[in-house]
């Protein structure tokens, strides 16, 4: 007999984890292995999960059945988690190319109330990971897989201002000061 206490508490507070993720199938591919008696279907799924406050990660998963699937490719999902330094919250720092394969995207900061510009397997990316503004534009391969990969590896490649100026040894106000400062020289001199 289990007392209180013991293992139960485990199971509510791994649900409780689980309620703050938010994920989106983006594919499923059916598969046939043609075996003596016909053909043998299995499924793979492709999931991205990310708790829409900076934090995303996507996962692969195959099974005789579609949920078993997508269970194993949310559970992958989350292993992969990755942070994404986000500018207040809403858009990309600065504009950044991320490829793999022959699939190629370009991912572009936007101002306030653009929202979410950007084909299905990107937008499903940019939703799950709590962007609000975003210009994307995908060029090469259309393959589900090698649009959210390159789209990881753009976001990968991703630096705040924080993480730049303490790359550089320096205070981020004098980062910032120097930016809006070559912007009005650049002014100036036109």
């Amino acid at each position: 007999m289990a007392r209180e206490g013991e293992g139960g508490g485990r199971g509510r507070e791994r649900d409780r984890e689980d309620s703050e993720f938010v994920d989106r199938l983006v594919h499923i591919n059916r598969v046939a292995k043609v075996v003596k008696g016909g053909r043998r279907f299995g499924f793979a799924a492709l999931v991205v999960v990310g708790d829409q406050k900076g934090r995303v990660g996507f996962g692969h998963g195959k099974a005789r059945e579609v949920p078993e699937a997508i269970r194993k490719a949310t559970e992958a999902a989350k292993h992969s988690l990755i942070r994404v330094p986000l500018r207040e919250g809403r858009t990309l720092h600065h504009d950044v190319t991320g490829r793999h394969g022959a699939g190629r995207v370009v991912l572009r900061a936007a101002p306030a109330g653009t929202g979410i510009i950007a084909g299905g397997p990107m937008r499903a990316v940019f939703e799950t990971l709590g962007m609000h503004d975003v210009v994307a534009k995908s060029q090469g391969s259309s393959n589900p897989y090698n649009m959210v990969r390159a789209t990881f590896d753009a976001l990968q490649h991703e630096d705040s201002p924080r993480a730049v100026a303490a790359r550089r040894s320096l205070k981020v106000s004098t980062l910032q000061a120097r930016r809006v400062g070559g912007e009005a020289e650049a002014a100036a001199e036109a």
